[in-house]
């Protein structure tokens, strides 16, 4: 089940998109910019939403319950609909990612920075070299 939320969050309009598979939940967050109308989402969503990379899985509990009444189910979607802001299991799973990726970007940089210090040695060792043929 895939739903989606458009709310106001600092100076941006932000939509995420809130996916649950088999007790796992995935989150993708796209900014907007500027207030989106009807039309700006449902074109996002046509031609966007199979770019979007969602997040890692983080696992939900699901109560089994009873379905409720019909009449319980539309007060629920009223209700959610006039929600502003997303579930803390969206943001989490968002906070993770995020924390994720930053992990490996630092590792990635790591290793860069030490590639990079390493030539700049060799290149130091193989100055001397020449300095003391005298050629």
């Amino acid at each position: 089940m895939i739903s989606f939320t458009v709310f106001f969050e600092g100076p941006f309009w932000v939509g995420v998109f809130e996916r649950t598979v088999k007790n796992k939940l995935f989150t993708a967050k796209v900014t907007f910019g500027a207030e989106p109308n009807d039309d700006t989402v449902y074109n996002y969503i046509l031609t966007e939403s199979n770019k979007l990379r969602f997040s890692t899985a983080l696992n939900i509990e699901q109560k089994n319950l009873k379905k409720p009444s019909f009449k319980r189910q539309q007060r629920e979607a009223k209700k959610a609909t006039q929600e502003k802001g997303i579930g803390t299991k969206a943001q989490q799973a968002l906070k993770l990612d995020r924390d994720f990726r930053k992990q490996e970007h630092k590792q990635n940089l790591k290793a860069k920075q030490e590639l990079l210090k390493e030539k700049k040695f060799l290149q130091k060792q193989q100055k001397k070299k020449q300095k003391k043929k005298g050629h």
